[in-house]
């Protein structure tokens, strides 16, 4: 690769080009090499040889940070929530399919390999709880988001076939979430076949469901598994002088009090409320009066005083 007359300061850019780990240090080398190379008649040739290397490099470098940039802002729209379940598995193994049919997202569903290209996320209401469900990208996409499946509460590892868990092991190990082991597509198989998968799953001690998003088997029964993860009280507010409860639950970790209830939905305004009324599992009576340190249950109502 070295021209004719080559001088120390080139060779040494030379081997740092052989010895660059990445396009960045690469270019840097080029452009160094294209420095300190001879400039005659005879090496104007590799000149325009190195000249041309270094356009496509930028080329290619440039258009890494778009992806880059792109997939950043992907990264950056997911927003976790009080509950949050990550779908992760291998490309073709129906995950896309199970986002849809948990939750109210309309994820782009094809029978090639790939095809989710960024996390979609949507929302699945299950006994009066919003559980946020985020599909990534499938494992050995470059858009695959390790950092989301480290730090979620619940993984759910969609599989076709029981080889895949040991292929996932190494990312599943870096995982602190509860996992729960999606056997889908399972309406290929007979009964016979489906006990033995059961069997197997069963001798390796995993959490795990049988589904089909064709005939719905094992839905109703991934939702429950889901919630069953999450440790958290269901807290409901209304307002003075109306009966209703809102329809929505506050989530919140057990043994939080009216205070953390009161900053959670009222934030700033937290400041304001002195005491509550309560009724529910934690009272003693309906509509009972309670300090701000009172220890709430799941699925209490309570009405701030602010006065």
């Amino acid at each position: 690769m070295s021209p004719l007359n080559a001088n120390y300061e080139y060779a040494n850019a030379e081997q740092k080009y052989f010895e660059a780990e990445d396009n960045k240090e690469k270019l840097e080398a080029l452009e160094e090499m294209l420095k300190t190379s001879p400039d005659h008649k005879s090496s104007q040739k590799f000149r325009g040889e190195l000249k041309l290397k270094i356009k496509k490099l930028k080329e290619k470098l440039s258009k890494e940070k778009v992806k880059a940039k792109a997939r950043g802002k992907s990264q950056q729209g997911i927003k976790k929530a009080d509950l949050q379940a990550v779908i992760i598995g291998f490309t073709n193994t129906g995950k896309s399919s199970i986002l849809k049919i948990l939750t109210n997202a309309e994820p782009k569903i094809a029978s090639y390999g790939f095809a989710t290209t960024h996390p979609e996320q949507g929302i699945l209401e299950y006994q009066e709880v919003p559980i946020q469900i985020v599909d990534l990208p499938p494992i050995g996409s470059p858009n695959f988001d390790k950092g989301i499946a480290n730090t979620t509460d619940t993984l759910l590892v969609v599989i076709e076939k029981l080889h895949e868990l040991e292929e996932l092991k190494p990312i599943l190990k870096k995982s602190k979430a509860k996992k729960i082991i999606v056997f889908n597509k399972c309406e290929k198989y007979d009964d016979k076949i489906k006990r033995k998968i059961s069997e197997t799953l069963k001798s390796k001690k995993q959490n795990f469901v049988l589904t089909s998003t064709t005939t719905g088997e094992g839905i109703e029964e991934l939702k429950n598994k889901i919630l069953k993860t999450f440790n958290f009280m269901r807290i409901y507010t209304k307002q003075p002088n109306k009966k209703e409860k809102e329809p929505e639950a506050m989530i919140l970790k057990p043994g939080k009090t009216i205070e953390d209830a009161a900053i959670k939905a009222l934030h700033s305004k937290s400041a304001q409320v002195k005491k509550a009324k309560i009724w529910g599992p934690s009272s003693k009576f309906g509509g009972q009066q309670v300090g701000l340190k009172h220890v709430l249950k799941d699925k209490d109502t309570i009405e701030f005083i602010t006065k």
